[in-house]
């Protein structure tokens, strides 16, 4: 196995661990919770700043009850710098964390996405479900 996949096998377990860790035991009959999976390339310089940034916010999630974003920071291998994984919020808890935001002075909105853009070469952001089993899969394509 050549270096880069050695190293996305590495990353493949503590990934699922930290969705795992986001969402609550779901039964059988639940469906598995929905989280967002984001990878980060920050611009030149703006390691920091991003980070801080992120702190932030996940002090805001943390403290209206939503939790704060499993981070994974880059060792070797492809080009992005840090993922981060976040359960999916509801408009209500968006709200909520607006308003605390707005509270401590940080930006929200638009403005906030623009500040976000001055920290970032490029981002994706990935809809998924989990925790799930490979048997649930199946039995679900059924």
């Amino acid at each position: 196995m050549n270096r880069p996949n050695r190293l996305a096998a590495k990353l493949l377990v503590p990934m699922l661990l930290a969705v795992t860790a986001l969402i609550p035991a779901t039964s059988a009959a639940q469906e598995p919770g929905k989280v967002i999976v984001s990878i980060y390339r920050v611009a030149p310089g703006k390691q920091l700043e991003f980070l801080r940034w992120q702190a932030a916010r996940d002090a805001i999630a943390a403290e209206t009850g939503i939790g704060a974003t499993q981070w994974y920071v880059h060792m070797d291998g492809d080009s992005w710098d840090y993922v981060g994984i976040s359960p999916v919020t509801t408009d209500a808890q968006d709200d909520k964390i607006d308003a605390l935001s707005k509270s401590r002075n940080l930006t929200t909105g638009f403005k906030a996405s623009l500040e976000f853009r001055t920290m970032i070469a490029s981002h994706t952001d990935t809809y998924a479900r989990g925790p799930t089993t490979a048997a649930a899969l199946v039995e679900a394509a059924k």
